[in-house]
């Protein structure tokens, strides 16, 4: 993959483009010991350690001057385990692997994400989740895992076993080791059935604990100067199966949603003042359609416009006045926003630092095209989520620190403490994290 490409002079870049880095060395480690022998050399030389994924995070959370390591090599399945139906994986096993991985032995995670090209480890760590009335994000299904910290020692956690490291390290943000592997919970393979359908803004708002209540995952796509919105809605299904066929969905899923999208955005860039009407036919262009798929094929889809994105988890129940507040902002601000906002929902989880920590949250995703200025947009949305006690996306754009997150994470406390313990002398640390987490 390109985003993890480094350039010639040892360059590293991420997916979005917003974020690059040049470290002293970086390590391709083929097993958990020379990951292990990897830190204790970095410790020995005096230089700070970061793990980094495929790069789809947009803050500069895997960013180092130090040792970079790369997970490429620690990939797979380790075990299946069908009496406690659970799943092992390397850390740098990407999802889209382990999702094909697990659908030949017929079986799937419950809940995923709408992309699946980061690795396990990367994914859980920032906090990586889909849409749903009960599921969680994918590291709330985590069982164990598995991780290098400061000393070079290797760790396993569990609700058994560390359960004050299990708490906090399945969002971990890499301050507190490197994660190696990853036990999931998985479930015999499943139907789900999509429902598409275009809906209007008021209308969604109006019924939307209704469509939550009713829909075990839903989501909502809103188009801003429209009053548009684009619904789905997943539910499990006792079949048939009924996929999109190949020529709708290439026609839906590549060319309008990526394809001419793509060329939407180039315009819209080049010329700001076209953007509302872009929108306006960017929300009607997609026309309402059911299919019944395995869930990977039906949770995630092919993104391939570039993009920068922001991303808030507020309270469920406050769900409504803050879409609404953005609404209003972006109608009377000037501003030019030609990508939709993504609306999704996850129940209150146990892991200290999770966006959903706690509170039955609502996720709302604002993104603008690569390229396009995004600060005015993503400071005038971040007001609006901050004044709801809003917790952002751990990898995508924000300007929170630690003197907030203590505010609005109870358990925040709970994880410095545990890093204090785990990484006194902030081995893992990056700017990102002395922001976040405080010195």
């Amino acid at each position: 993959m390109s985003s993890t490409a480094s350039g010639k002079n040892g360059t590293w870049r991420n997916w979005g483009g917003t974020v690059s880095a040049r470290p002293a060395r970086q390590v391709t480690p083929a097993s958990v010991e020379e990951l292990a022998g990897a830190v204790l050399r970095a410790r020995e030389d005096g230089l700070k350690v970061k793990a980094v994924g495929t790069g789809h995070s947009f803050t500069s959370i895997a960013v180092t001057d130090g040792v970079l390591i790369r997970p490429q090599l620690l990939t797979g399945i380790r075990t299946i385990d069908r009496a406690s139906m659970t799943v092992t994986a390397e850390a740098g096993t990407p999802l889209k692997r382990l999702n094909a991985a697990l659908a030949r032995e017929g079986l799937s995670l419950t809940n995923m994400g709408d992309i699946m090209e980061q690795t396990v480890s990367g994914a859980t760590s920032t906090g990586t989740h889909g849409t749903g009335r009960t599921s969680g994000s994918i590291a709330a299904q985590i069982k164990a895992l598995e991780l290098v910290t400061a000393d070079g020692s290797v760790l396993t956690c569990s609700e058994k076993e560390n359960p004050e490291v299990f708490a906090a390290a399945r969002i971990g943000l890499g301050a507190l080791g490197v994660v190696t592997a990853i036990t999931f919970a998985v479930e015999p393979l499943f139907l789900l059935t999509a429902r598409e359908e275009p809906m209007s803004f008021e209308r969604v708002l109006a019924e939307f604990d209704q469509l939550w209540a009713e829909n075990e995952h839903f989501e909502f796509y809103w188009f801003p100067h429209t009053g548009n919105t684009n619904t789905k809605r997943n539910n499990r299904s006792a079949g048939p199966e009924q996929p999109v066929g190949r020529l709708a969905g290439w026609f839906e899923d590549e060319f309008l949603s990526n394809g001419v999208f793509q060329v939407a955005q180039w315009v819209g860039r080049a010329v700001p003042a076209t953007v509302p009407a872009i929108a306006q036919v960017s929300s009607r262009a997609l026309s309402a359609r059911t299919y019944t798929d395995i869930p990977y094929r039906v949770y995630t889809s092919p993104r391939r416009v570039r993009f920068v994105e922001m991303e808030y988890a507020v309270p469920r129940a406050a769900l409504v006045e803050t879409l609404r507040a953005l609404k209003a902002m972006v109608d009377r601000s000037g501003l030019r926003v030609s990508f939709p906002v993504e609306v999704r929902t996850a129940p209150a989880d146990d892991i200290t630092l999770s966006t959903a920590s706690g509170r039955d949250s609502a996720y709302i995703a604002v993104h603008m095209f690569r390229g396009t200025p995004y600060q005015a947009y993503f400071t005038a949305a971040e007001r609006i989520f901050t004044a709801h006690e809003g917790r952002p996306h751990w990898g995508k754009v924000h300007t929170r620190d630690a003197e907030y997150f203590s505010r609005v994470y109870p358990r925040f406390g709970e994880f410095t403490a545990l890093r204090d313990r785990l990484d006194p002398e902030r081995l893992f640390q990056n700017d990102y994290l002395r922001r976040v987490l405080g010195a």
